[in-house]
């Protein structure tokens, strides 16, 4: 039984630092007028923005859009997780 007990506290010995190590990395960050914010928030306003675009160009292509309400909240989504993942990772 305390052999058991032991092996167990050895794992969580070896399995602890790890976890503790995991968040040591610095978050990515832009220096904006003396003031740091977070990539995500800048990734999302650049969403906004290119989804505003879109928004512009495609009535000029016929292209209609069903319901606004799901599509437009989709497009910022989608514009700021692909703006992260080619900026950021």
């Amino acid at each position: 039984m305390n052999c058991s007990r032991g092996i167990r506290i050895i794992k969580f010995g070896l399995v602890l630092p790890l976890l503790l190590l995991a968040g040591c990395e610095r978050a990515p960050s832009f220096d904006v007028v003396g003031s740091s914010f977070p990539a995500w928030l800048v990734c999302l306003a650049a969403g906004v923005v290119l989804t505003v675009l879109a928004r512009l160009m495609l009535p000029r292509f016929g292209i209609a859009l069903a319901p606004p309400i799901l599509i437009y909240p989709s497009l910022v989504t989608m514009f700021g997780f692909a703006l992260w993942l080619i900026l950021f990772v």
